[in-house]
């Protein structure tokens, strides 16, 4: 009975113009009399509409129909105590009038409500790539509806006030319903051809064979405008051939590592799609890869290595799969999926952290949401190993569910982005990357681009240098293996750091990070060891690792603080502060002076640096534990996902304060930028003459190349391994006594150091030159 009133009221509200006019005219009721017919269907309405429903609707909700009921009961009385039906008449001017109020005001404090109203009928617009797009839509059909509103008010005003009632209840009765009516088709005629054009997300985990055209571009090799591409068709073909090899074996995990993005998509779509365990790694030493094969697992690499199918062997000798093998795309199901990424973690013992592509996708959600359409506008290049997390979510997993194209083969050296400049591309990069990218370049022609970091600290200044050398101020991603995504921000507008969306967080008794979002399986969060403090408006700035507080005299001092008061001098564009002890405890500090430090301090002694470093931090700290040792170096010791190691600093230390080396002392001629010159005597009492030549003596090879070796770690930077020795020439022996001027130049676009030996009193006279990594 209440829904048949219910219905009744509502049907009598919508005809309303029609029911005045046929009282008033067919019928000839008096005014007064209608009137009070009018209060009575008032309070029915009200009853009707809030009967039963309490705390079943929102407050919104229930307030509609007490405001219905009120504007209809306000023109009654009106009506009743003037005797004029104009009163009730301008019902319908008020109806607009508050249509338009509750339209436009979400205009300006949106979501509008015609995006509320889509979600609602749709909760998968929520976190898609179309989300922004939809947002935009949907605005301009709010707009669409205040205009209409505008005018269907003032026409029945008019109606109202200068026409019949019959004309009035034509208007009002008939034609706005039908112009309404009409506004609601085209809207609908309009959306169903926006809708196609939305951008649609096939993660890898629920894409099937028709998700995409045969011709669609997956990769492509080099530059876009090269036109080397692998199709949609191609990538369901070779992940055909790779799940026909799996099948024959009955491995039930497999190590997996690819340089080569294409391979590395295809074989890792293959093996999930067999229920493989899948162990991804960067290192494929013999030493590593023998302590994480277990016997009876597989070894899938496009490189030479021992114990491993070549991939592209595989996918050249498989034959070709049939049609509808093609076609089958076996079910992948994201929950039970296990991926295995190596993390050094805090100890810096390589440790397996179990993934799922459930977290995974998750974490892709977001970034869609947020930037998925700055995605679709470029083609993607990479900078980044994806067999790290930021490299697989970013590089891998994100540009295959929105249909990206990426680069098949991954940046290496900062001069290949001089070739980028057919196309808008959007760089995935680490810090570490960017650095070195912006130290060698001046500007790169890459209009349009969007820039990803991650995996590291981005300075402000890098930064800043990013912004000129690109033109775009890169989004900085904060994360970790354990957690994927945790926030983002872009350093101009500020160090705090902006959490994901879906992520919780807050700050741990010990003052570290707490997360708990969709990204973590275990449900109760996951506590990070870096330090921060939360900020009212739920940003938070970080303060370093927890493992970088330690005590100096029984004073407990945050390295990170030490370093960012160092970089807040503006003269400094790196710096690591390590702890040290031998006869006592003590900090002591790497400095990298940025362009402004070298011209302020050119020519001035170190202990003209020393003094003014701690003579800045005495603002901020009590002497003891202000650095005491100091060294200013050319470039920090890094490894190449730009992180500084202990052992690295610690080396540029361990060394005597003076430049000796197995006997060796040198001088320090001239050093600049990515530039160093030394002076030297070998004497004969140097060590590396001993066992070499004993009826001859000079000084061998491998002597040579540790001297340079070492002042390279001194002067330029140089991590303590070295990774490649490109090329070395011995064009004159090295004898003792002889005064030996070192040069050592740093090339900025690849980063190798190449280096001379030649006579101190006759440059002319070379001894032996080459350069390494």
């Amino acid at each position: 009975m209440k829904a048949l009133i219910k219905i009744l009221c509502t049907v009598a509200a919508a005809l309303y113009p029609a029911i005045v006019f046929a009282c008033l005219v067919v019928f000839r009721l008096p005014v007064r009399v209608l009137s009070l017919c009018i209060m009575v269907m008032a309070c029915a309405l009200f009853l009707s509409m809030t009967a039963g429903n309490k705390g079943q609707e929102s407050p919104a909700a229930r307030l509609r129909p007490l405001i219905s009921s009120v504007l209809l009961l306000a023109a009654a009385i009106a009506c009743f105590l003037s005797n004029q039906t104009v009163f009730l008449k301008l019902y319908s001017v008020v109806i607009s009038a508050t249509m338009l109020v509750v339209f436009g005001s979400t205009l300006f404090f949106p979501p509008t409500i015609i995006f509320r109203f889509a979600t609602l009928a749709d909760k998968s617009i929520v976190g898609s790539p179309s989300q922004q797009g939809v947002e935009r839509y949907c605005r301009k059909v709010c707009i669409a509806w205040c205009v209409f509103f505008v005018c269907n008010g003032a026409v029945a005003a008019y109606t109202a006030l200068c026409c019949s009632d019959r004309v009035w209840s034509v208007y009002n009765g008939g034609i706005s319903y039908i112009l309404m009516g009409l506004l609601f088709a085209i809207e609908f005629c309009i959306r169903r051809k926006v809708q196609k054009k939305m951008p649609t997300v096939h993660s890898i985990s629920r894409f099937r064979a028709p998700s995409r055209s045969d011709s669609h571009i997956v990769c492509y090799e080099g530059s876009w405008s090269k036109k080397i591409y692998k199709t949609w068709l191609d990538f369901l073909t070779d992940s055909a051939r790779m799940r026909s090899f799996l099948r024959r074996d009955d491995s039930p995990e497999y190590i997996l590592h690819c340089e080569d993005y294409w391979y590395f998509l295809v074989t890792f779509v293959a093996l999930l799609q067999c229920r493989k365990r899948i162990l991804l790694t960067q290192n494929i030493t013999e030493s590593f890869i023998g302590e994480i094969h277990k016997p009876g697992s597989g070894f899938l690499t496009d490189q030479q290595a021992e114990g491993a199918s070549f991939i592209p062997g595989i996918l050249e000798s498989e034959p070709a799969p049939a049609e509808q093998e093609i076609r089958t795309t076996p079910e992948i199901c994201a929950d039970d999926t296990e991926i295995y990424m190596y993390t050094s973690g805090s100890t810096g013992r390589p440790k397996a952290v179990r993934q799922r592509m459930t977290e995974f996708e998750l974490d892709n959600a977001f970034v869609i949401s947020r930037w998925g359409e700055e995605f679709l506008k470029r083609k993607l290049i990479t900078t980044v190993s994806q067999h790290h997390i930021y490299g697989f979510l970013f590089g891998i997993s994100l540009p295959f569910s929105l249909g990206v194209p990426f680069r098949r083969t991954r940046i290496e050296y900062p001069e290949e982005f001089e070739t980028l400049s057919d196309e808008k591309y959007m760089v995935i990069a680490t810090p570490a990357f960017l650095k070195r990218t912006v130290e060698a370049e001046q500007h790169l022609p890459m209009e349009g681009c969007f820039i990803f970091t991650s995996g590291g600290v981005l300075t402000p200044e890098v930064a800043k240098r990013t912004d000129e050398v690109f033109g775009f101020w890169p989004v900085e991603v904060y994360g970790s293996t354990e957690t994927s995504g945790i926030a983002w921000r872009q350093s101009k507008n500020g160090l705090a750091w902006t959490p994901f969306d879906n992520a919780k967080i807050w700050k741990g008794d010990d003052g570290c990070l707490v997360i708990v979002s969709p990204y973590i399986k275990d449900p109760a969060g996951f506590a990070t060891a870096d330090m921060v403090d939360i900020l009212p408006d739920g940003t938070f700035m970080l303060k370093g690792r927890s493992d970088s507080i330690v005590k100096i005299e029984e004073k407990r001092i945050s390295l990170t603080e030490v370093e960012n008061r160092i970089l807040q001098t503006g003269l400094v564009a790196d710096v690591k502060v390590i702890a040290m002890e031998d006869r006592r405890q003590y900090l002591a500090a790497a400095v990298q002076l940025n362009k402004s430090g070298k011209e302020k301090f050119s020519g001035e002694r170190k202990l003209v640096l020393n003094r003014y470093f701690h003579d800045y931090l005495m603002q901020y700290f009590e002497n003891v534990v202000i650095p005491k040792r100091w060294r200013f170096v050319e470039q920090i010791p890094a490894d190449v996902q730009g992180k500084k190691h202990k052992e690295d600093i610690k080396a540029l230390f361990d060394e005597p304060a003076k430049d000796s080396f197995h006997g060796i002392e040198a001088e320090l001629v001239s050093q600049g930028d990515g530039m160093a010159e030394l002076k030297f005597e070998v004497p004969a009492s140097c060590d590396f003459f001993d066992g070499h030549f004993p009826e001859f003596k000079l000084l061998p090879a491998v002597g040579q190349f540790a001297i340079v070796a070492r002042f390279a770690r001194q002067y330029m930077g140089l991590s303590s391994e070295v990774q490649d020795i490109r090329r070395m020439k011995f064009s004159a022996p090295i004898m003792p006594g002889a005064h030996v001027l070192l040069k050592l130049e740093r090339n900025k676009k690849n980063g190798s150091i190449s280096f001379t030996l030649s006579d101190a009193e006759n440059t002319e006279k070379v001894y032996s030159g080459g350069s390494f990594l």
